[in-house]
């Protein structure tokens, strides 16, 4: 049983900078593809980045591409979210994920990670 705790989540303002990070324990940290998905007021759950196992292949959604980045340490078992020039519409509740998969070439989906995070609360101010 893998346990994902987030932090980093708080009020920015447009344009300004957060990094999120998420703790795994209870699993061995590099045999899980590792994720963010988030859920803004009133929308569905939305996927927004997914790194491979070894770090490689990360992928992002249209809406964060160029501005979020996906990274993780294996050896701190932490998977980080930086998010820049933040705007109003990235306000959300975000979702550390762990799923198991041979290939990247999906991992955009929520029913493909196995455990979730309580989540982390980001507020972009205009």
């Amino acid at each position: 049983q893998v346990q994902l705790v987030e932090s980093g989540g708080g009020l920015v303002q447009a344009g300004g900078s957060l990094r999120l990070s998420c703790a795994a324990s209870g699993g061995t940290f590099s045999s899980y593809v590792m994720g963010w998905f988030r859920r803004a007021p009133g929308k569905s759950r939305e996927f927004v980045a997914a790194i491979s196992v070894n770090g490689g292949d990360p992928k992002s959604a249209d809406s964060v591409k160029g501005r979020f980045t996906i990274s993780r340490d294996n050896a701190k078992n932490t998977v980080y979210l930086q998010m820049n020039s933040l705007k109003s519409e990235d306000t959300a509740v975000y979702y550390c994920v762990a799923g198991v998969a041979d290939t990247m070439s999906t991992m955009t989906l929520s029913y493909e990670y196995d455990y979730w995070g309580q989540g982390t609360q980001v507020t972009v101010s205009s």
